[in-house]
């Protein structure tokens, strides 16, 4: 078991798959199959799972709409910790700090990768966590945001690990 690694999934709310929501990202039939698998690889392994929930005071993430509430497609068990945040950084009044006390080793995924995924990264990374972005399993808006937030990442943390689902479970 390993009890030093959490994965660290962000903001998978219901908001990214309602094409009548302003934050929809598109067809996730794919990236969600990726996640599910990489879920259950980390349950197995014994990690720690951690989502975060993207909280506002309205619209699409207000605390009691439907779309601010964590996917069904996504295959979040009881014993999955959930962290509410209201900012972009997961970090930022949350306890976050304390969830990750125990923890070394830090997988990550889901959504936006230029915005919460990245803010995430960075203050882990700050917190001198080891981190692996499972670079499949996250989404922006487009690919172009996509692709540079992920060279940008690798060129200004060059420690941080950034994979392919395929690449990080060989």
């Amino acid at each position: 078991m390993d009890t030093k690694t959490a994965l660290v999934l962000i903001d998978f709310q219901n908001a990214r798959t309602d094409n009548q929501s302003d934050y929809y990202v598109g067809n996730l039939k794919d990236p969600i199959a990726k996640t599910n698998y990489l879920l259950n690889y980390a349950r197995n392994m014994g990690y720690k799972i951690i989502f975060t929930r993207h909280i506002e005071q309205e619209w699409d993430f207000a605390e009691h709409s439907i779309n601010s509430h964590i996917m069904d497609w996504i295959e979040k068990t009881s014993t999955d910790m959930v962290i509410w945040k209201n900012k972009i950084s997961s970090f930022y009044k949350t306890n976050m700090d304390e969830e990750l006390h125990w923890i070394e080793n830090i997988v990550v995924c889901w959504i936006l990768t230029n915005l919460c995924v990245r803010s995430f990264v960075q203050d882990a990374y700050d917190r001198d966590f080891k981190i692996v972005l499972i670079k499949d399993c996250c989404i922006a808006f487009d690919k172009k945001t996509h692709d540079f937030t992920l060279e940008d990442l690798k060129h200004t943390r060059e420690e941080i690990d950034i994979l392919e689902l395929e690449a990080f479970l060989e």
